[in-house]
């Protein structure tokens, strides 16, 4: 059962991290367009679909499938596995500071700059090297 537990949370965390890259960097090019025009409306359309078919399920099962593997694994007393728990809230975090910008594109409201959003971008590359040499050396 572990490893039909991680393969599902691994496959879950593969597809939420793409998400995760992508949605910032339409959000670069969505910035780059006046807000009124069509492509501009793609861009909405595309964000929204992304976050609610892709990644909102994509996120909700990682973390499905990883507390499933905490708790038949006794996880909570390692320093790493506490250390990921911190990375994936981040990246939570993150998530939903994205989810946040979308709104503003959809209102008409967004005032940060493709550069801001291609900078942003990286914060999902950081956090996904640290939570795999976690997992990879557990120290």
């Amino acid at each position: 059962m572990y490893k039909f537990l991680l393969s599902c949370h691994i496959i879950a965390f593969t597809a939420w991290m793409a998400g995760l890259f992508y949605l910032p960097r339409l959000f670069a090019y969505h910035a780059e367009e006046e807000s009124s025009s069509a492509i501009a409306q793609k861009f909405i359309i595309m964000e929204q679909r992304l976050l609610k078919i892709i990644m909102n399920p994509a996120m909700l099962l990682t973390w499905f499938f990883g507390l499933l593997l905490f708790f038949t694994n006794d996880y909570g007393h390692y320093l790493w596995f506490m250390l990921k728990i911190i990375a994936v809230l981040l990246l939570t975090f993150f998530h939903v500071y994205l989810a946040k910008y979308r709104k503003q594109f959809i209102a008409g409201e967004n005032q940060k700059t493709g550069k801001f959003y291609r900078k942003i971008n990286e914060i999902p590359t950081i956090l996904l090297i640290i939570i795999v040499f976690l997992v990879i050396y557990k120290p």
